[in-house]
């Protein structure tokens, strides 16, 4: 009798331990993003691509080294200290295995020491300060987004030409000030003559706008304002009659929305981190593919973006055999290239930059699309730019 009872409880044991079991063997990703807030159409593209990222790295399948993946969303609604507790949360509640995100710098900023208590991979995609893989970066901060120093040196392949004279104009944030630095560094040519920071949530830009005139009327040469901004509409500068002085906009890529404004400025150059006209590879055609068949549109900047987090994903997952201990997964991810709709990216050793490419674009008017058309120049390979190491690793 004793005998049969513990046979008994031998089965029932392992009938209960199934469930478990099973549930030890799902992947769990957190993604904190701005679904509300001034950044929320870079954070709905991002989640939008993340997901279509995953169903096409696992062939529609959501299992990698047959552990299914679970996806936890939550809403930082750009607030830094909103951010940090969530991920406090998405690692110690939640318990799982990474996390991807945020959407705005400030954000990031806030969550990197979180990753670091814990000692759980969190995957940066798409804030873009410097900071995040510099100074405030640690061993467990990956980025799949570019960062300023890219945004800076491919926007400064188009204009750095001698007899150029720059005013920047950018947000007083760390995503404005680590921009404009990188770019200032990145001018060998041409002459920066003043910066102008502005409140992110500025609607009014005449009274900026009168000192960037100011500091470069009547200089001799080519005069460009070159703008750094996120959200808003910074181009209302155009109607303070910056031709009557001279003065020419510049500018890097944008969401398509933003970049209906460009449609005033035929002829502008700048880089740009994506425009789903210019990479040619199968991964972008099927980006490009599934995009239209679901939206009726064209992919977006931070589309690319997502999709490109979830291939780094996937990429290190499969590697690792499903193992996701912070451990293994830096091992694997340290020097990992992985294919995006961009291309090839590399994790770079140092400080956990994906390396990759930019497009230098001139815009055209072309009556087909609603915003100016960044027409490639040129692709600027990874190898070409020399994106300085800032941490202190």
């Amino acid at each position: 009798m004793h005998r049969r009872n513990l046979i008994a409880l031998a089965a029932l044991a392992s009938v209960l331990s199934i469930p478990a079991l099973s549930q030890a063997q799902d992947i769990k990703i957190a993604h904190i993003y701005s679904k509300t807030g001034p950044l929320e159409a870079y954070g709905k593209q991002t989640q939008t691509g993340f997901m279509m990222g995953l169903d096409y790295a696992t062939g529609g399948t959501m299992m990698v080294a047959g552990k299914k993946i679970t996806v936890i969303e939550k809403d930082d609604q750009g607030k830094p200290d909103l951010g940090k507790s969530l991920l406090a949360a998405a690692y110690g509640d939640d318990k799982v295995d990474l996390a991807v995100g945020p959407t705005a710098s400030p954000v990031a900023l806030a969550m990197l020491p979180v990753a670091e208590e814990y000692k759980k991979i969190l995957l940066v995609e798409p804030a873009v300060a410097d900071s995040i893989t510099g100074d405030k970066w640690n061993k467990y901060i990956f980025r799949t987004g570019r960062n300023s120093s890219q945004d800076a040196i491919a926007n400064a392949v188009a204009l750095d030409k001698e007899g150029f004279s720059i005013v920047t104009m950018a947000q007083d944030s760390a995503f404005g000030k680590d921009g404009v630095k990188a770019f200032k560094e990145a001018l060998k040519k041409a002459k920066l003559v003043h910066e102008e920071y502005l409140p992110p949530t500025t609607t009014d830009f005449t009274a900026g706008a009168q000192r960037m005139i100011d500091k470069l009327k009547g200089l001799p040469g080519r005069k460009v304002i070159f703008i750094i901004w996120a959200g808003g509409n910074p181009f209302k500068i155009a109607d303070m009659d910056l031709k009557r002085h001279g003065i020419e906009i510049a500018t890097g890529g944008n969401i398509l929305p933003a970049m209906t404004a460009y449609k005033q400025f035929p002829g502008m150059e700048g880089a740009a981190y994506y425009y789903f006209g210019m990479p040619k590879n199968p991964i972008n055609e099927a980006l490009v593919a599934q995009h239209y068949s679901q939206f009726k549109t064209p992919p977006d900047f931070f589309t690319a973006g997502g999709f490109s987090a979830a291939m780094a994903v996937i990429t290190a997952l499969k590697a690792s055999k499903g193992d996701t201990s912070a451990n293994t997964l830096i091992r694997t991810m340290e020097g990992m290239s992985f294919d995006t709709p961009k291309g090839k990216m590399t994790f770079r050793k140092e400080d956990h930059q994906a390396m990759q490419s930019m497009y230098h674009f001139k815009i055209k008017i072309d009556p087909a699309f609603a915003w100016g058309v960044p027409e490639l120049v040129r692709e600027i390979k990874a190898e070409e730019m020399l994106i300085p190491i800032r941490n202190k690793r």
